[in-house]
């Protein structure tokens, strides 16, 4: 789709934090983050809603992946996942870790996602620590 920021982001052409990639899907993490290592899980053609995704078993798998590395590399048990879809017009589903003291309602709020002053190093340190746990 000509105009969907994902879809730039998937061809390169918007600059990301990504944290994994294969032929079929990308991931990375959110600029306007609910906690630190907040990742989007987007299929690299464009769907509309993760359920028109052809092959939505490979992208679950590609999430579980992704999570699994999330569990190590935050040190915690717990990793929620959400399918909105509509803040952005292209399938995708978030990965949250959770850590020590945050509430579940503070994060089942997609409202408090904000505009982040994390610096480039520290979104590169979160994206390395998850992509370390994916080796």
């Amino acid at each position: 789709m000509e105009n969907c920021i994902f879809c730039k982001i998937a061809k390169g052409e918007i600059p990301s934090y990504k944290v994994y990639e294969d032929n079929e899907f990308l991931a990375f993490l959110s600029i306007r983050p609910i906690t630190d290592g907040h990742v989007l899980v987007i299929p690299k053609k464009h769907y509309r809603w993760v359920w028109d995704v052809s092959n939505i078993g490979r992208y679950y798998e590609a999430c579980q992946k992704i999570a699994q590395a999330m569990q190590k590399a935050f040190n915690t048990e717990k990793v929620l996942s959400y399918v909105l879809g509509e803040e952005i017009p292209h399938a995708h589903v978030w990965l949250l870790p959770r850590k020590e003291g945050d509430t579940i309602q503070r994060l089942m709020d997609i409202s408090k996602t904000i505009e982040t002053e994390y610096s480039v190093e520290k979104f590169k340190k979160i994206a390395d620590m998850i992509k370390k746990e994916l080796r």
